[in-house]
């Protein structure tokens, strides 16, 4: 009986990395694929294109990795269980903060899958490309991928396809994560989301605690004849760098009427309470219990510099460049 040969060998610590998922694929040129693409995403090459790639791992040609993609024999859902799997494992039972977020890339003509003229967050402005819904968890210092969903804009569905707003997406990937046992102490969102009573009713359900951002044109108070509007206060807003700036936050509640409802909790954050600057000044929802004005600004301030960070750990990673256009592909 002839034994299948061994993989080759990468860097050290992205092959300890892929061997816990190496039962997953049956052929080894396939799992050689999969560690060369992460040896490509972890590198310095500007683009991260399968040619780009192929050429630094020593390859003649990039078609053993589009192989991988297109043809390989493997399960890509089995893949995402596995990662989730050892990422539960290793956070032993601890809660984190859960972000939901969206990013875009910019992608030229119609070919690829679920292509189309929408808002890009990578660009900030309406343009041709590929929106996806993400989460992603945050553990004192640490921020870690869990699950992402690619919106289908109902201009772009194919046979058999559902149509599902992000919020929709968001609220499945929570569901997802709940079932698979992780654990979240709070949610945090953007308008989107927190301006999406269903999404909010997904949280409810969960008897999970959020701090959501709306609109200054929220429709709650907007609709409210009962408004109550708390004096400010001020507080120490903490940046990533460590650095402290003093913010000024206010109390919002917008009383229901209805029997057994209860009231909406809101908060209004600025910089400068007397000159109110778009960028300086935003709002958010949240369930958070007791005086939460000395917090509720910093643990949403979490989504911001996340946000901003996992932009441009997306980008280095090549998340713009593929060239595949078919959705299992991508």
């Amino acid at each position: 009986m002839v034994m299948p040969r061994k993989p080759a060998t990468t860097v050290s610590f992205i092959d300890d990395y892929c061997a816990a998922y190496q039962d997953i694929f049956p052929e080894v040129r396939s799992f050689e694929s999969f560690k060369y693409l992460h040896v490509g995403m972890m590198s310095e090459i500007q683009r991260k294109s399968l040619p780009s790639i192929a050429k630094i791992v020593g390859l003649d040609n990039e078609q053993p990795l589009h192989h991988f993609l297109t043809e390989s024999p493997w399960d890509i859902k089995q893949l995402e269980n596995r990662r989730l799997s050892l990422t539960l494992s290793m956070l032993k039972g601890e809660s984190f903060v859960l972000v939901i977020d969206e990013t875009g890339d910019k992608k030229k003509g119609d070919s690829t899958d679920y292509v189309s003229r929408q808002y890009i967050g990578n660009l900030g402005k309406v343009d041709n490309g590929l929106v996806s819904v993400n989460a992603y968890g945050v553990l004192g210092t640490i921020v870690f991928p869990l699950i992402f969903k690619v919106f289908k804009p109902l201009s772009t569905l194919q046979e058999n396809d559902v149509y599902k707003t992000k919020p929709q997406l968001a609220g499945e990937i929570i569901e997802e994560l709940r079932n698979l046992g992780f654990k979240f102490d709070v949610v945090l969102a953007d308008c989107l989301y927190g301006e999406s009573q269903p999404f909010r009713t997904v949280l409810n359900g969960f008897k999970l605690k959020y701090v959501l951002a709306v609109r200054s044109n929220h429709q709650a108070w907007l609709n409210s004849d009962n408004v109550e509007y708390s004096d400010w206060h001020t507080f120490d807003r903490i940046f990533s760098n460590g650095k402290e700036q003093s913010y000024y936050i206010q109390e919002i509640i917008c009383k229901n009427s209805e029997e057994n409802s209860q009231d909406i909790r809101y908060w209004k954050i600025t910089k400068d309470i007397l000159k109110e600057r778009k960028n300086r000044t935003w709002y958010v929802i949240s369930n958070l219990p007791g005086e939460i004005k000395q917090t509720v600004g910093n643990l949403y301030g979490f989504r911001n510099w996340i946000e901003y960070g996992l932009k441009q750990a997306k980008n280095e990673l090549g998340w713009a460049d593929f060239r595949v256009t078919n959705y299992e592909q991508i």
